[in-house]
């Protein structure tokens, strides 16, 4: 469902208070806005609440929310854009970094970097298995509310990364730049080349395959809800650095360059206008996981994002499994003319908005889901620049 005429209005007149209007005024413009157009959406109080993604499986207790992460009902990039306006969120309880899991052997390095763009910190893991070697990078971009130590704990990469030797990079959103942690995936300024975020994203990748042993043609990027967002930016507008991409509850390329567009998009869908446009040349090949109950990220933005990188020509199979105690899932796999992988797409059955087959230590995972961290390194491994 789109925003009607009247919830257009509304956001247009709030865009134009933010620049030269009382905050407030504005604020409940938004309110307004959001009590009309989300699922579900219970009337908001003076201090709103916000969620990006679903609570974990029934049966799970919610892990601790990080510092400064909005408790549920709104988008995350809309509860920040509240507090632009001078509305403030609820304070949280500060979380524990996860511990790290038995089989993670290597080290877990903090590092900095800065550009034109910003600063942004990040951390690489390094596994035990490298002693000097060339070794593929894999760069791993979290959702909204979480951090590089949440991350890596849900995804379990790290441990992937040891039975499977490779280097993991995983950036952080700074609270300054979005009072949620989300990447800026629906500013325009943030969807293109040597610009805002992906510049700083870009640059970070570089960094690591300067001061480490780098396999050049297998770098690889993932990412989960705005991170898998983020991570569609950046296989579009940097070919040349990563092999493929992984997306896992995300948006295609440019789904959105305003609040109004991303609110659509994150709903029902990237605009049909928009998705007919055609990707920056080069793209590179993905593989996309969503739930098909994902009350989130519409699931329909996965179907795009496959849309995005597939003609009607390109040769298809599909199958359909369970796994064993979880959900069901299909798999969709596209292959390019000469039988190489082009995309795949799994859509899980059941599942809503969190990584599919992930671990209850970090937030927002899906144990009962087919391995999405297994399933994008075998991916991986098939593309080599």
């Amino acid at each position: 469902m789109k925003l009607n005429n009247d919830m257009q209005d509304l956001m247009r007149k709030a865009g134009r208070l933010l620049q030269s209007g009382p905050k407030g005024i504005a604020a409940n413009l938004i309110r307004s806005v959001l009590q009309r157009s989300l699922p579900g959406a219970a009337p908001t109080s003076d201090r709103p609440v916000m969620k990006d993604i679903n609570p974990p499986p029934a049966g799970r207790e919610l892990p601790p929310t990080p510092q400064g992460a909005p408790a549920p009902d709104i988008p995350a990039f809309v509860a920040d854009l509240l507090e632009r306006f001078g509305v403030r969120q609820p304070a949280a309880t500060p979380a524990q970094a996860p511990a790290p899991a038995t089989d993670e052997r290597g080290q877990f390095l903090p590092g900095s970097l800065s550009n034109a763009a910003g600063t942004r910190q990040y951390k690489l893991y390094v596994p035990a298995a490298y002693t000097g070697q060339a070794l593929p990078l894999v760069v791993m971009l979290h959702g909204c509310t979480q951090n590089p130590d949440d991350f890596a704990a849900g995804t379990e990469m790290n441990a992937q990364a040891e039975r499977t030797p490779c280097f993991v990079l995983y950036p952080a959103q700074a609270k300054s730049a979005n009072g949620s942690q989300c990447w800026n995936w629906f500013n325009a300024i943030d969807q293109q080349r040597e610009q805002g975020e992906p510049s700083i994203i870009a640059d970070m990748t570089r960094k690591v395959m300067a001061d480490y042993k780098v396999l050049p043609k297998q770098v690889y990027v993932a990412g989960l809800s705005a991170g898998g967002a983020m991570a569609a930016i950046m296989g579009s507008t940097y070919p040349e650095l990563y092999a493929a991409v992984g997306i896992h509850s995300g948006l295609p390329y440019a789904a959105a360059t305003d609040l109004m567009s991303a609110m659509q998009a994150m709903r029902s869908g990237m605009n049909e206008t928009r998705s007919a446009q055609s990707l920056p040349s080069g793209t590179r090949p993905i593989i996309v996981f969503h739930g098909d109950h994902d009350k989130t990220v519409h699931p329909r933005n996965g179907e795009q994002l496959i849309e995005q990188h597939v003609r009607g020509e390109d040769p298809s199979t599909t199958e359909n499994g369970r796994v064993p105690g979880g959900h069901a899932y299909t798999r969709t796999q596209h292959q390019k003319r000469d039988g190489s992988p082009l995309a795949e797409q799994w859509l899980i059955h059941g599942a809503g908005h969190a990584w599919s087959g992930g671990s209850s230590k970090g937030t927002y995972t899906d144990a009962r889901g087919p391995h999405a961290t297994r399933e994008m390194m075998r991916f991986f491994a098939t593309q080599q620049g």
